[in-house]
C-alpha cells in the first residue's frame, strides 16, 4: 500500500447549510432533513461581514447541534483572524461536549481580505495567514491536552493557560488550504483536508494532496490518517451544466463524476446545493446518489 492509501473506509457525505438569515433560507430545517436522510455531517462557511443578511457560523451550528442528535457539525472553515485561538479551543470543547462528540473543527488562514478590513482586523499577507493558522492549531491542541500551557508565537501567545474540562475525545481539526506552505502544514498537523472543487480542480488537486501526504510522511505521521473531503457543488438536472466547478446532470452522471473525484484520493464529499428547491435536491441526492457512492 502506497503512502496516503488506506483500506476501504465508508465514504463520508456531508451537506453544506446556508448561513443566510432571510426567510427563503432555512439552515436549521435543512440540517434536520440531512440527519433524517442519512448524511454524515453538515457544515457552514464563515463570512460574518457583508450586506447579505447572515448568521454567525458558530452560533448557527450550536443551534443546529441542539436540534439534532446524530449528525456531525463542521465549521467549513473558521477564519482564524476572526477569533483568538485560545477562545476557539474553549468554544470547541464546549460544543463538542454538549453535542456528544459531533464537532469537526475546520480552520483556515482567512481568505476574505475585504471582510477582515471591514471589521478592523487588517489584512494579513500570505505568510502571516499560514503562520497564524499554524500557531492557532498549536495553541488549540496545547490547551486541549496540557496543563498551564504557555505558547510564545509571533502572532499569538498564551501564558500558563488552563482549559478545563479537557475534551472527552480528540476533536478532529480539518484545514482548508491550497498554497504550498499551508498544504505542508496540513500534512504535519491536521486530521483532515477540505479543499473546494472551485479552487482546487482535479488537474491541481492531485498535486496538492501529494504535497500533504509527503509532508505527513516527513513528519513521521501515517498519511492515511488524514481525512480528505472534497467540497463540491452538485445539481441534479436533466442536462449537464457547462461549468467545471459544478457537478451536474442526471443522477447517473453525477454518481459517475463523484466516483471519479473519489478516485483522486478522497474519502468523501461536502456537497453544496443551491436554488429555490434545496430540500428537494437534498432529498433526491439522499435517494438517487448517496447509496451508490457508499457501495
Amino acid at each position: 500500500m502506497k503512502d496516503g492509501e488506506r483500506a476501504a473506509q465508508p465514504v463520508q457525505i456531508g451537506l453544506n447549510v446556508p448561513t443566510g438569515a432571510v426567510p427563503a433560507d432555512d439552515p436549521l430545517g435543512l440540517a434536520v432533513a440531512a440527519e433524517t436522510l442519512g448524511f454524515d455531517f453538515v457544515s457552514a462557511s464563515d463570512h460574518p461581514a457583508g450586506r447579505d443578511p447572515s448568521y454567525e457560523t458558530w452560533t448557527l451550528l450550536s443551534w443546529i447541534a441542539a436540534a439534532t442528535s446524530r449528525i456531525g457539525v463542521a465549521t467549513r472553515v473558521l477564519g482564524v483572524p476572526y477569533r483568538y485561538p485560545a477562545m476557539v479551543a474553549k468554544m470547541a470543547e464546549s460544543l463538542d461536549r454538549l453535542s456528544n462528540g459531533r464537532l469537526i473543527l475546520g480552520l483556515g488562514g482567512g481568505s476574505a481580505d475585504d471582510e477582515h478590513r471591514a471589521f478592523g482586523m487588517g489584512v494579513r499577507n500570505p505568510k502571516d495567514k499560514t503562520d497564524g493558522l499554524e500557531e492557532a492549531v498549536s495553541i488549540i491542541r496545547g490547551l486541549w491536552t496540557q496543563q498551564s500551557f504557555t505558547f510564545e508565537g509571533r502572532l499569538y501567545r498564551t501564558e500558563a493557560a488552563d482549559l478545563e474540562p479537557k475534551p472527552q475525545r480528540p476533536i478532529p481539526i480539518w484545514l482548508g488550504t491550497f498554497a504550498p506552505r499551508a498544504l505542508a502544514l496540513t500534512g504535519r498537523l491536521a486530521d483532515g483536508w477540505i479543499p473546494s472543487l472551485s479552487h482546487a480542480p482535479p488537474t491541481e488537486v492531485i498535486r496538492m494532496r501529494e504535497q500533504i501526504m509527503k509532508a505527513a510522511d516527513q513528519a513521521g505521521r501515517d498519511p492515511a490518517d488524514i481525512t480528505c473531503i472534497y467540497n463540491v457543488e452538485v445539481r441534479l438536472a436533466e442536462g449537464s451544466l457547462d461549468e467545471s466547478s459544478i457537478v451536474s446532470g442526471p443522477a447517473g452522471v453525477v454518481i459517475d463524476r463523484l466516483r471519479e473525484l473519489l478516485a483522486l484520493g478522497f474519502d468523501g464529499f461536502n456537497l453544496m446545493v443551491s436554488g429555490s428547491d434545496m430540500i428537494g435536491q437534498v432529498e433526491r441526492l439522499a435517494v438517487e446518489v448517496l447509496p451508490f457512492l457508499r457501495r
